[in-house]
């Protein structure tokens, strides 16, 4: 299972491996340890414990890529790519999934994930995938892209989605309830939210209310996320939504 490639360039891939069910965690941390050029130097269960990995380590000592399951018990796959997008945290992501879904797919690189793999994949070929993060490729399906080419395939998927999608489905939010939302995603509260655009505050809290029952939703936080995955509102704005007030 050597690569000859890494193994002349003497380089060291450090890595996370972040899955809710111990037996597979410790499973696929045994496996990339078989490979002279991967060491996983932590585990976690939740996408929580996956954030506070982080928390105090310098820049220095950040893995190199991050294994990270999109079903998790508290904060998603999702959720934890966008934190650390957010923080501008350098590590590679690779979002594991037990499901193929395209618009998924779509959802990963726009916030943030640099590679997007089955569970099912081959253990060869994850280790390749892990090998291209690591060197700031992008990776979807068997294609691996550079900075432009995955900006141009994130285009043209978004694109093929509109040209698919009910109009009213793809964006049911009326224009004050996405000016809401938008300010919802940059960590506004609802009396900020309310000073902003000059309307009452039980007007903001109707609003919410509206916006969370037609995206199906439970809180603000799943609401900024909803329209971020979406592209609805830009990733690089995002703030971690206040409580409801």
């Amino acid at each position: 299972m050597d690569n000859p490639q890494t193994r002349a360039s003497g380089r060291e891939i450090t890595l996370i491996v972040v899955d809710d069910h111990p037996i597979l965690r410790g499973g696929l941390t045994k496996l990339l340890e078989l490979e002279p050029d991967l060491r996983v130097i932590a585990e976690a269960g939740t996408g929580k414990e996956a954030l506070a990995i982080f928390q105090g380590r310098p820049e220095t000592m950040q893995p190199t890529v991050m294994l990270l399951d999109i079903n998790l018990p508290d904060l998603n796959g999702f959720e934890v790519a966008l934190s650390l997008k957010t923080a501008r945290v350098r590590t590679a992501v690779i979002l594991m999934t037990a499901y193929d879904d395209p618009e998924q797919k779509v959802q990963a690189i726009r916030l943030g994930a640099s590679a997007y793999c089955p569970k099912a994949i081959e253990p060869r070929r994850l280790f390749e995938v892990i090998r291209l993060v690591a060197q700031g490729r992008k990776v979807i399906d068997d294609k691996d892209y550079d900075e432009q080419g995955i900006q141009a395939w994130l285009s043209h998927q978004t694109k093929a989605f509109e040209a698919i999608s009910d109009p009213e489905r793809h964006m049911p939010l009326s224009p004050r309830e996405l000016e809401i939302l938008r300010c919802v995603t940059r960590g506004m509260s609802n009396k900020m939210i309310a000073q902003q655009l000059k309307i009452s505050h039980q007007t903001v809290r109707n609003h919410m209310t509206s916006i969370l029952a037609k995206l199906n939703v439970n809180g603000r936080t799943q609401a900024a996320l909803y329209a971020i995955q979406r592209g609805w509102v830009r990733a690089h704005e995002y703030r971690p939504p206040t409580d409801e007030d």
